[in-house]
């Protein structure tokens, strides 16, 4: 599961799950490759809008958060 942190155009994201895939260095995802949900991580998305960096340990207990009430997420697929 990972969060999107930022939109590169159309067709690319960047997304970090704050463990594999630090906020240093997200991974490139093409749109396509994913499968999106309405779930919000909402406190790295209010960091995003601040125009701040979540450090790591936010997106990981956000994203555990939302494994915790059994809620999807944004997955590879």
């Amino acid at each position: 599961m990972f969060v999107v942190v930022k939109l590169v155009n159309e067709r690319f994201v960047l997304v970090a799950d704050g463990e594999q895939r630090k906020i240093e260095n997200p991974k490139l995802k093409n749109i396509k490759h994913l499968q999106w949900t309405r779930i919000k991580a909402e406190e790295v998305e209010s960091y995003l809008a601040r125009g701040e960096v979540p450090e790591n340990h936010i997106i990981r207990k956000n994203l555990k958060r939302i494994q915790d009430r059994g809620e999807g997420g944004l997955v590879d697929g």
